[in-house]
Parts: structure tokens; sequence; C-alpha cells
């Protein structure tokens, strides 16, 4: 796609506010090119007015994982999302993307068309060490052991940064979500390092916060791109300005960051406790955000209001429902594996410590039951995190979990049975919204496509992101309706693709009855665009006595179409065609697909052409997968019946 194709696509889905106020901003843009409105010279900080801490002083921690990981950094050996160990340095070149090698340019920030890889290469592997997580880790290091070597290189890391990115010049002042991120893991660093900072490191690290600050403040996402993006911006703010009082702006920055953070905490997520960027990634992303500025409140005497809380306990209690007893987590929409503070050295799923996180601050023995252990990062926001966590009620043998198994606003509703034991069968049902606001930047083409797991064994999945930014062919893929679990029509996607975060066309799904956990019937319009417009059914029905599912799709139509019917299998699981069946084995577990369409079912894995059996369960890293497809041709309104029996015992 050209820069003009993009720009037209990205024009369509802005109303007349949102034209004015882009003018607005490169106006801001040129006038900051010029060296007007900039913090170039940031007020006298007064130095007796830090805030409370919000990270606890834990006894007993893994100190060897974070020194391990402290003395890595020290040799120059990092890890960025596929990168693990890799040499960069230390500290590193900031401004040269690790993966690609390319050295961004040294023009203002807001100015940088940061979404150009041949100007800065991979922007995610770019942006990624300059969040600052590794700060943490050094001060962590130097908090537990008193090692000298560990405080040192923090003061390297991070006057490194100050001196190869300096205000604001380079892709490092681009985002303000970038920014937001950094000031939080300043803020953690700062706690842990209390008693260390010289003068000169003290002043120029004040510098930054605010030069940190007063961009933020004036370059907030608004319309089609407030989303989690916001939230981060205002996160950052809000936490700078309780851990950095300092300065006269300091008390209208708090209180914008604290209004922002309480409106788009209730905008942004269904009162059913979906977050709008149909993300389960994102969700989890949003929910430590309203976490951490909740601790940070607590700390410093305050809270956020009930009804804001009451949010984030209905988010805590989706993630618990689509999660399964193995502790699996269905990973619809995109992710991109960003932490907004890492504090252990696990690189374990983030869900898990979060619901911990929940159970610990909103007293919920379920929520204990899910995470199944307290972990450090959790020993770390918490005090007492082990007493308060042995003061919750742990469940009784063989008890069965009893979710929430609809989440009407969201649009996500469950099947399955024995929920939290070894028998359970765990369907998750996709019948949401595309995204969020115009774009749905996060947003996949899956509607009506569920996951499935059994026994905590996952066996039809969602593939997942792998690419944001660059590879677009893999990006589209990835979130094309090829790449789910449901029907596409004449090879097209549901929902048009206007760009790497960008849908112009949108599915609009509906669900029409959810009965318990045995019945769904849900529809969506995507190809009702088509020039004989389709109208898709889909019927899933769960027979625990048969352990069976049934599933109908009723394609709705007049003319002749070509119709795909998808299926994705997890790792592990071995595909073998049985005429017009399929047996998927996986260990002990295994289903039988049954389906009388079209010749039968057409098996890929890790096939390039076309593009078809792959799975990314991180970012810019993708294995293969079996993957199959029935596909056919109707005439006419026609109905698909696809019969999946579930089988135990199955030897792969």
């Amino acid at each position: 796609m050209t820069a003009l194709a993009w720009k037209i696509n990205r024009l369509k889905l802005m109303g007349p506010a949102e034209v004015v106020w882009r003018v607005h901003q490169l106006a801001r843009r040129k006038a900051t090119a010029m060296g007007l409105g900039l913090a170039s010279y940031p007020p006298v900080p007064s130095l007796d007015r830090f805030g409370a801490a919000f990270l606890a002083a834990p006894a007993e921690v893994d100190a060897s994982a974070l020194c391990m990981a402290a003395d890595s950094l020290l040799a120059g050996r990092w890890n960025v999302f596929a990168l693990e160990g890799v040499q960069l340095g230390f500290p590193p070149q900031w401004n040269r993307d690790p993966r690609t090698g390319t050295t961004a340019p040294m023009a203002p920030g807001p100015s940088i068309d940061y979404r150009d890889a041949s100007l800065v290469g991979d922007i995610k592997y770019l942006w990624e060490p300059s969040r600052h997580l590794e700060l943490v880790t050094l001060a962590q290091a130097w908090r537990c052991s008193g090692e000298r070597k560990y405080r040192d290189g923090a003061r390297a890391l991070l006057t490194s940064w100050l001196d190869q990115c300096p205000y604001p010049q380079g892709v490092h002042w681009a985002s303000s979500l970038e920014l937001g991120v950094r000031l939080l893991n300043w803020a953690a660093a700062w706690q842990l390092l209390a008693g260390s900072l010289d003068d000169d490191w003290r002043h120029r690290w004040l510098n930054a916060v605010y030069k940190h600050c007063h961009f933020i403040s004036h370059h907030l996402s608004r319309h089609s791109s407030a989303n989690n993006h916001l939230l981060g911006e205002y996160m950052g703010l809000y936490i700078a300005s309780l851990q950095w009082p300092c300065w006269p702006e300091s008390v209208r920055w708090r209180a914008m960051a604290e209004r922002g953070l309480v409106e788009q905490g209730l905008l942004q997520n269904w009162e059913d406790g979906v977050n709008k960027e149909q993300a389960i990634y994102y969700h989890h992303e949003v929910m430590d955000m309203m976490l951490l500025c909740q601790l940070a409140a607590l700390a410093n005497g305050g809270s956020f209001p009930a009804e804001w809380l009451a949010r984030l306990e209905r988010m805590a209690e989706f993630l618990a429902a689509v999660m399964d007893v193995g502790g699996n987590v269905p990973m619809i929409g995109d992710a991109d594996d960003a932490r907004m503070l890492r504090l252990d050295a696990s690189d374990a799923p983030p869900y898990r410590s979060l619901l911990a996180s929940a159970a610990l601050l909103f007293g919920r023995a379920d929520f204990k039951a899910k995470a199944g252990a307290l972990d450090d990062r959790n020993r770390w926001l918490f005090a007492d995190a082990d007493a308060r966590w042995a003061a919750l009620p742990a469940p009784a043998p063989g008890a069965r979990e009893e979710p929430r198994v609809a989440f009407p606003q969201g649009g996500y509703y469950l099947l399955g049975k024995d929920f939290g034991t070894p028998q359970e069968v765990r369907i998750v049902v996709d019948c949401g919204p595309l995204g969020y606001l115009s774009l749905a930047a996060h947003g996949h083409a899956d509607a009506l496509a569920f996951t499935l797991s059994m026994g905590g064994q996952e066996m039809l999945v969602d593939p997942g992101t792998y690419a944001y930014h660059t590879h677009r062919q893999w990006r589209d893929y990835f979130r094309s309706t090829a790449a789910h679990n449901t029907v596409q029509m004449d090879g097209l996607d549901q929902s048009e693709i206007g760009g790497n975060f960008m849908w112009l066309q949108k599915a609009n799904a509906v669900a029409l009855s959810h009965d318990a956990t045995h019945f769904f019937e849900g529809k969506h319009d995507g190809y009702m665009r088509l020039r004989d417009p389709v109208m898709h059914r889909r019927i899933i029905r769960f027979d625990s006595k048969r352990n069976a599912v049934i599933v109908e799709d009723i394609l709705e139509c007049f003319g002749e179409h070509e119709v795909a019917l998808h299926w994705h299998f997890a790792e592990g699981c071995h595909a073998e065609k049985v005429g017009q069946a399929l047996h998927i084995a996986k260990r002990d577990k295994g289903l039988h697909m049954s389906c009388h369409f079209g010749s039968g079912p057409q098996l890929h894995s890790a096939s390039m052409a076309p593009i078809a059996g792959w799975i990314s369960r991180s970012f810019d890293s993708k294995s293969g997968i079996a993957t199959a497809a029935w596909r056919g041709t109707i005439r006419g309104t026609s109905t698909i019946v696809t019969e999946i029996t579930l089988l135990e015992g199955a030897s792969s």
C-alpha cells in the first residue's frame, strides 16, 4: 500500500472535528520544529515534594534470577521480542533498530514517520528497549544485592539515553505512549534507587521527567486514535505527577491525568468487563495500567472511584472466564507482547499474574484459584503479599469453577462443561464488534469464530498476530478471516483492511441466542457488501452427553459463491484425513470432525502458497501448525453442518 493510499483511507475514517484537530497538530509539529512551545529549560524542581513509593520492599523474592538478568544486561545481552540474548552493547545505541540495524534520523520526534520501515527500521524493536523496563531490572538487582555495579549500570543506562535522545529529537519523542510507559518505569526505578542518586544524576533525571510530562500533556492521542494509547499516556502523566510533584504544573498534570484515567477507564471498557479493542492481550495491558494507577493512588492516600474499580474487577472476571484450566487464554485480536512494568525475571504469560493482582486487590478467592500461585511481581506490588494471599481461602478439593458465561456487550460467550476440572471442555465464542472506534485498529476479521480446549489442552485455536508495522503480507494473513475458525466467502475477509491498523467496511456481529453452556446462535453482515449479499448465521450446540460440538453455518444468499470453512489446530495436534472426515490427535485428547461439504478437508502446515498453517505465540515469531479447510461452491441459501466429536484417550 502506498503512503498516499494509506492517507486516503485514514481520512475516510475521520470526522470533521478530527480533521480540524489534525490540522492543529500539524501546525504544532511545525512550531516544534522551529523551537516554539518547547520545555527546553524546565523550572527548578522542589526537592522536598516526592511522592510515596507504590512498590513494596519484599523480603523473599528470587534475587538470583534478577541479578542474573541484570548481569546479562551489563554484558550487553538483551532480549527484545524474537531476539534473545542479542548483543547490543551496554549501553546500547538507542536510535539504532536492533533487528534491522537501521539508524533512525534525529529530526523533531513528532515529524518522523515511524511507520516508514526504510526510515526507522522495525519501530517496535526500536522503541521497546527505550521503555526502560531493563532500568528497573538493574535497580531491583541493586536493591536486592547492594552491589554497586547494578546502581552504576542503572546510571549509565539512563544517562546514555539522555545523551543520545535529546528532547525533543528522534523517534523516541514521536509517540506519547512510549513516553508514558517510560515514565512508569522511571518512577519504579527511582523508588528502588532512592538514596543512591547524586546531585547531577538527580538533576538530569528530573529535567527529563518535566520534559516528558510537558510533551505528553501537549500530544495526547485523540479522536480515532484515543484507544489504549490515550490510557497509557494518562497513566504515565499520573504516575509522574504523583512521584514527582516538584513543579507548579504538577497539580494541573495530575488533575488532567486523573480525570482522563477515570473517563477513559469507563469509556474504553464495556460494563460487562470486556475491553473494547476486542483483543485479549490489550485487555490485559489496559487492566495493568488501571491496576498500577490504583496502587500508586493508594500509596499516596487516594483511590479511584468505586464505579471505575468495579469496572476493573469485571475485567478480571472476563479474563478468568476465558482462561482454561491449564491457564491458556485465546489469542483473540492483536498482541504485541508489551509489558508495562516487568518486576520478575519470568517470561511466563502475564495473565495468571494479573489475576493474582486482582485477587489481592479485591480479596477474591476465585481469582486466587485461577492464578494458581503468588509470583514475585505481586510481591513487589503488594506489601505483605504472602500474608494477604494466605488469608484468601483455597478452593475445596474437586470444586468446579463457576465463571460468567456471557459477556453480551463485549460479544463473548462460553460453552462447555466441568469448568476448572481435568474433565473441562471450554469453548469461547467470538461474536463481538470488530474493534474500537473508527479504526478498529487491533481487531481481527474473526466474527463467529470459536476456540476449544479440553482438560486445559488447546485444540482449536486463534493463531495470534505475529507482525505489526513490517511484513505486510503476514500482518494481513494473521488478522484475516482465513486465519480463524469461521467461514470465508469468495476468498474475501469479513471486513475490509485499510492499513496495518485500520479497517474500512466492518462486519457487525449480533448474538441471537445463548442458552447457558450448551447453545449459541449469532450472525454477522460482513458479506452483505458482496454483489450478491450473504448473511452468515452460525449455530453452535454442545452436547455434553455425547461430548460433541455441532456447528451449523447457514449462508443466506441467492447466487453462487465459493465457500471455505477454516479450522486451526494447536501445536502438537496430528491431523489425518479419513474420507470426508478429519481425525485430530494430541496426546490423550482428540477430535473427530465430520463435514459433508465439498470434496473433503484440505490440510496445510507451514504453507507459503497459500499462506496457511501458522501460529504466532509471541511477537515476530511463528511456527507451523495443522490447518484444515473444507471448500466448495454454494448456489443460493445453504447450510453446512460440521460435527466435532471430542475424544478422550486418543493416541497421537
